[in-house]
Parts: C-alpha cells; sequence; structure tokens
C-alpha cells in the first residue's frame, strides 16, 4: 500500500501541472485505480514511475501543441511502450499524435490506434448506432477481475466506437487467449484489437 500512495501522490502532482481543458484520461478515478493496481504489478516501482512520468510528458504537449480541437485521445504506457487511443477529425491529428508521443524521452515503441472520425460521422454513428464505450470497459473490467488464470493488473483496455485495444501483458499465450476471449464475448464489442506483450515471470 506504500507503493500505491506514493504512485497517488506523485499522479496529483502531475495533474495539478498539466491544464485539464482536454479529453485525455485525466479521469481521478481510473488514477487511483491505476496506481492501487501498479502495487500489485510484476515489476518494479522504478518502471511503474517512468511510464508515469511519460504518461504526464505525452498528456503534456499533446495538450501544448495540438490544441483544444482534438475530440479526444488517451494515452497507456506499460514498460515504456506507449499505445494511443480516442478519435481525431483528421488523418493528420492522429499521425501529430504519434509523432509526438514518439518524441518523448524513453518512449521505445508506440501503437497509434487512433480512429479518424469526422464529425459528421460521429453525429450519424451515435444517431444510428449508439455505442457506450464505458459500460464495455466497465465490463472488461469486472469480467476480466472475475476470470480465472487472468492477472488484470497488468492489462490496460480502451474502447473506442465498440472497438476494443488491449494492451500491458499476459504472463502466457494461454492467458493472452483468454482475455481475448472474454472481451470478444461482451455485447457492444464490435472489433478487438490485442497489443499486450506475452511474456512470463522471471
Amino acid at each position: 500500500m506504500l507503493i500505491a500512495r506514493t504512485l497517488l501522490a506523485v499522479w496529483v502532482m502531475m495533474v495539478l501541472a498539466v491544464p485539464t481543458a482536454f479529453a485525455i484520461d485525466l479521469n481521478p478515478l481510473s488514477a487511483i485505480k491505476g496506481a492501487i493496481e501498479a502495487a500489485a504489478e510484476d515489476r518494479s516501482s522504478g518502471d511503474i514511475a517512468k511510464d508515469l512520468k511519460i504518461k504526464a510528458k505525452i498528456t503534456a504537449d499533446v495538450i501544448d501543441k495540438m490544441g483544444s480541437d482534438v475530440v479526444s485521445i488517451n494515452a497507456d504506457v506499460y514498460e515504456q511502450d506507449v499505445m494511443l487511443t480516442g478519435s481525431v477529425e483528421t488523418a493528420k491529428q492522429k499521425s501529430e499524435a504519434g509523432a509526438l508521443a514518439k518524441a518523448v524521452e524513453d518512449v521505445k515503441k508506440v501503437y497509434n490506434e487512433i480512429i479518424v472520425i469526422k464529425a459528421v460521422d460521429k453525429e450519424k454513428g451515435v444517431v444510428e448506432n449508439f455505442v457506450d464505450d464505458s459500460v464495455i470497459e466497465t465490463k472488461i473490467n469486472a469480467l476480466l477481475l472475475d476470470g480465472t488464470d487472468v492477472n488484470v493488473t497488468n492489462f490496460r483496455w480502451r474502447a473506442v466506437g465498440g472497438r476494443v485495444f488491449l494492451f500491458g501483458r499476459a504472463l502466457s499465450k494461454a492467458e493472452n487467449d483468454k482475455a481475448v476471449k472474454i472481451v470478444k464475448g461482451i455485447e457492444g464489442v464490435q472489433s478487438d484489437t490485442n497489443r499486450a506483450k506475452i511474456r512470463p515471470k522471471k
């Protein structure tokens, strides 16, 4: 719990230093959950702290350099790999977000999964085929927690318009396959992309 409290304190300091007029993963409940889960992960506190620093830097850079025209971007970091998700209105914005993330110090690899959706198409989609991504993410959390042989603390996930993106680490192929199967079985999930590493405990 000492690690969890320390990580939470670090997160609070970083959020206070970042403008909040931007939709980029600044949900305090998510951050608290992430900090607590981090304490149970199979990696060092130094590695976790480095990821938190990278995430804060990406958040600040996207806000400062891309401005408020971007609709929604989330950045997940695991072992210095970055997964970007969310939605923007142009391919140029997606490319720029990826370049900014890649330029951050200590970033090893960037998975740019941001979806390009024009404003008119987004409005049409909401009317014709509404998908509540927050409900999907909540279900993923509950089912992965409930699933046997799945170490949920090493996984990250995002839902964007019903498309689910898995990230993080599985300790075995069997664990990875089970996590994917759970995601695919959730109502409302239209597709899944798995970026999780497979690596057993040392």
